[in-house]
């Protein structure tokens, strides 16, 4: 046999094999939230779409951000910014795209999250985020033990002195500012006015620290301070309030009067993402009913899905149904855009309570 035939012979042979293998599978590169892209989830995605593999990178709002912008918006094909985030870091760091509405099955959202999600990431008339997952921060509070508390400025009340907490974060400083009479969402637009009601909410939150018990870092460490008692109440994400009245009724979310904080995190594309088709694949996925009751057993949230409420699982719905009347759904404080310059002002004025809380 001539050297040209053996090697033709293996050329065919390696043609053969390549055409019958099947073809390598696209990835999706998902930049997400603990508890939104679950193993059960992903496997019925995989299923239905075995040319598709799911990786997950776990993140929150500034690490989304940062990593985009370390990358150009490279890396990931879809993030989930919370929908207050992306507008700004958009004009800021051109990280993300448009989305292609076409692509979105609309009738699976409910209208107002999608009105309300394209308002606030509509820049030069293109959509750049349609909504996911949805909730707000309020109180949970131990109703045996506490039942007047229903605001939060009511944290700070002398009788629970030793006995509530809070995160230093964005929440408590908004959530009091709305309490104390302020509204800080207007103030972001004038940042002299925003250091005026930092200051008037740092001020009160350091007068307030006996009362604190303890600042909670995550919903494991709230958890086992309300469970065993040692706090009768506290700033929370009403998920982790949710989980809680699951194991002790008494622990029941409370949206502040002053009015709850509420959040919605969206679907986003990455500029840089290459797996486009895929992406609008899985947001049409886990929008679908079956698959939103699954979802928010998960993440503890109320999907952006059409009936999102009634699709929750029955011990979520029964603890939302206990939480929320029609006038605190439209008291709802949606988070306002974080303009340039807010962080910075917010970051000093939580270093301030939280050098002083340790004094």
């Amino acid at each position: 046999m001539s050297l040209h035939r053996l090697l033709t012979g293996a050329a065919a042979v390696a043609l053969a094999v390549a055409l019958t293998a099947p073809a390598s599978a696209e990835t999706l590169r998902l930049l997400t939230w603990g508890g939104y892209a679950p193993d059960n989830i992903i496997k019925l995605f995989e299923e239905k779409y075995p040319d598709i593999d799911v990786e997950v990178t776990l993140s929150n709002n500034e690490e989304m951000v940062a990593k985009l912008r370390a990358t150009d918006g490279s890396g990931f094909d879809l993030a989930q910014p919370g929908f207050n985030r992306v507008a700004a870091a958009q004009n800021e760091f051109d990280i993300y795209k448009p989305m292609d509405l076409s692509k979105i099955d609309a009738a699976l959202f409910d209208e107002q999250f999608l009105k309300r999600a394209a308002d606030e990431t509509t820049i030069d008339g293109k959509v750049y985020s349609v909504p996911h997952l949805w909730g707000t921060s309020g109180l949970v509070v131990d109703k045996s033990k506490a039942p007047e508390i229903d605001d939060w400025t009511d944290l700070c009340d002398p009788q629970y002195k030793g006995k509530t907490s809070m995160r230093l974060r964005r929440t408590i400083l908004v959530g009091t500012a709305f309490a104390l009479g302020e509204d800080p969402f207007a103030a972001y637009k004038d940042l002299p006015e925003y250091q005026r009601i930092l200051d008037k909410v740092s001020d009160y939150l350091i007068a307030c620290k006996a009362n604190v018990k303890a600042y909670w870092q995550g919903g494991d460490d709230l958890s086992a301070m309300l469970l065993s008692g040692e706090v009768v109440a506290s700033e929370t994400w009403d998920s982790t309030a949710f989980k809680l009245f699951a194991q002790n009724p008494n622990l029941v979310y409370v949206p502040p009067k002053s009015g709850a904080i509420a959040w919605i995190d969206t679907f986003t594309l990455p500029k840089g993402g290459e797996a486009d088709d895929a992406a609008y694949k899985w947001i049409n996925f886990v929008m679908q009913p079956e698959i939103v009751t699954m979802m928010s057993a998960s993440a503890g949230a109320i999907a952006a899905a059409k009936d999102g409420r009634a699709l929750l699982p029955a011990d979520k719905k029964a603890a939302v149904e206990a939480a929320f009347t029609d006038e605190d759904m439209a008291n709802l404080r949606f988070a306002a855009t974080v303009l340039p310059g807010v962080e910075d002002l917010e970051g000093k004025a939580l270093e301030k309570i939280k050098a002083a809380a340790s004094e």
